[in-house]
């Protein structure tokens, strides 16, 4: 089995750099994106088996950004998970219509966020 690879998007430095800490510790390949253009090449190059992405992005936003994925029949596949602090209700809800497949809110839980992430990835690509 492959380890599972992440992709990281998100602006704030601090966000990424706990995210990532807790995620390589549980054996998972983090890489790390700040914007949605950046995130799409890096996607392109070498695809990661899920998204981790925060929804408020500079330049295009995260629920357009998954938009986007899900319309490109070669990226569709790849698991997207809003990574955000919105939790007003509904919210959720907006992520999922706009194509996320999972939703784990900030701030994070450091104790369980690799297993919701593990989760979120399904049994056949957790590793």
């Amino acid at each position: 089995m492959t380890t599972p690879r992440i992709l990281i998007i998100d602006d704030n430095p601090i966000n990424v750099e706990l995210a990532a800490f807790l995620l390589e510790a549980d054996g998972f390949e983090v890489e790390a994106s700040p914007d949605a253009e950046d995130a799409m090449s890096r996607i392109r190059g070498r695809r990661p088996d899920l998204l981790l992405m925060d929804i408020q992005l500079p330049g295009m936003n995260g629920l357009d950004l998954a938009r986007r994925l899900k319309a490109d029949p070669a990226l569709r596949g790849v698991a997207i998970v809003a990574f955000t602090a919105y939790a007003m209700k509904g919210d959720e809800a907006n992520m999922r219509a706009a194509g996320c497949d999972g939703y784990i809110s900030k701030p994070i839980d450091v104790s369980t966020f690799a297993m919701q992430v593990r989760a979120c990835l399904g049994p056949a690509r957790s590793g």
